[in-house]
């Protein structure tokens, strides 16, 4: 059975060649994405998402940011899901671009998009059975500037860190910003529990603002748990109870072990058990 994607409202096949030499994604990484959820036909947190798609395209000083919705994500996924005869769980990948020709200088701020779908099991957020081996990547940190919180077509140092995961049998790597400060993994966002207190790096940091952060502070909040945005040094992770990580696709995941300290799943279950309450 063929698979489709859906480009600038029109039905593919995957392998299908769709984009030109001159996209600018492609020469400039000038762009953002997006990963999303559908759980049981229903996507997840669409409203959280259309925010972070609006303040990135805002940030990129792109047009059309309004027309990129909760009602247009919601429509498109729901279209592409059905055309991929996937009527319950998948995991989407939302690519917008800058569109038309221009060197640096765009010539027109409209952007395209492009929307991926791949079929998932389970409805529910599975929290990891084994906890993950993380390490510490220094070998690039993290930039702090306008465009840190968001998720830009520009991933090089996400890259570069999941190459080294991948040569030192990693689960995850732990990225630091410009002064050494825990940022994010390569995919998610990190939480840590030291002391009876949760912490995460602040947005001044330089961490992306995920869909699935914003969710867990809520849930905090709303479970009287004390939850702080601080900078946070990479010593303290010898002396954390718990390390745990969160996207928009995978939910809560714990982490074991860094070197030779090892960490409980206490604090990350029971936010799993929260999270899967949601759905």
């Amino acid at each position: 059975m063929p698979h489709y994607i859906l480009f600038n409202d029109e039905f593919f096949e995957k392998e299908t060649p769709i984009l030109k030499v001159g996209n600018r994604a492609f020469k400039f990484g000038d762009g953002l994405f997006e990963s999303m959820r559908m759980a049981n036909g229903k996507l997840q947190f669409p409203e959280l998402h259309a925010d972070r798609i609006k303040a990135t395209m805002k940030a990129l000083k792109t047009d059309g940011y309004n027309l990129l919705d909760e009602y247009f994500l919601k429509t498109k996924t729901s279209e592409l899901a059905r055309k991929n005869k996937i009527h319950a769980n998948g995991r989407f990948r939302l690519s917008v671009y800058r569109d038309g020709e221009g060197l640096y200088t765009p010539e027109t701020n409209k952007v395209g998009y492009l929307l991926e779908v791949k079929p998932l099991e389970t409805p529910t957020y599975e929290l990891n059975k084994k906890g993950l081996i993380v390490d510490v990547y220094d070998e690039i940190t993290k930039p702090l500037n306008k465009l840190s919180n968001f998720k830009t077509s520009n991933s090089l140092p996400f890259v570069m860190a999941a190459l080294y995961q991948k040569q030192h049998r990693l689960d995850e790597v732990l990225l630091l910003n410009q002064n050494g400060f825990l940022c994010e993994s390569t995919s998610s966002n990190l939480f840590v529990v030291y002391q009876n207190q949760i912490y995460t790096p602040a947005l001044s940091e330089g961490c992306v603002g995920g869909v699935m952060r914003n969710v867990i502070m809520r849930l905090a909040k709303q479970h009287q748990l004390p939850l702080i945005e601080a900078q946070i040094n990479p010593q303290i992770l010898n002396e954390a109870e718990e390390v745990f990580l969160t996207n928009a696709i995978g939910g809560v995941r714990w982490v074991m072990g860094y070197g030779r300290k090892r960490y409980f799943n206490e604090v990350s279950r029971a936010f799993s058990g929260w999270l899967n309450q949601l759905i």
